[in-house]
């Protein structure tokens, strides 16, 4: 199954026929890594646009606060785990943020085992919030 098929949004039962994801890519597209230049293209941005190259479902967001860790991405759903990710580079990483996509979906809850995500992904999680609902 391709990312696109696992991240492609669902119906819950909304209320007029609207749609809703039930798992969430969500990329910062005002990150700017540090050396970069000022007057070009934001980082984040360009990692978006990585991931729509290849395919890779995600919604877009001006800044998480996290400015340090930049680029920032975040894995979420109802009822499920959030993972705040960061020190990604758009050029090294799109690859690992969709092998996450995809580990991410493929869980009942969220929880992806630590052994189970990309190296980059694993040294740069800046936080996992449990759900709402726990």
């Amino acid at each position: 199954m391709s990312c696109a098929q696992i991240l492609a949004p669902a119906s819950i039962g909304l209320p007029g026929g609207q749609m809703a994801k039930m798992n969430a890519l969500t990329v910062c597209i005002t990150c700017r890594r540090d050396g970069t230049d000022p007057q070009g293209p934001r980082d984040g941005a360009r990692l978006s646009d990585a991931l729509s190259a290849r395919g890779v479902p995600h919604d877009r967001q001006e800044c998480f606060s996290a400015c340090e860790r930049s680029c920032v991405v975040v894995f979420r759903g109802p009822g499920r785990w959030t993972y705040v990710q960061g020190g990604l580079d758009p050029d090294l990483h799109p690859d690992d943020v969709a092998e996450m996509a995809r580990a991410y979906a493929a869980t009942p809850d969220g929880i992806v085992p630590w052994r189970s995500r990309p190296e980059v992904i694993r040294k740069n999680t800046i936080a996992r919030i449990p759900p709402i609902e726990v």
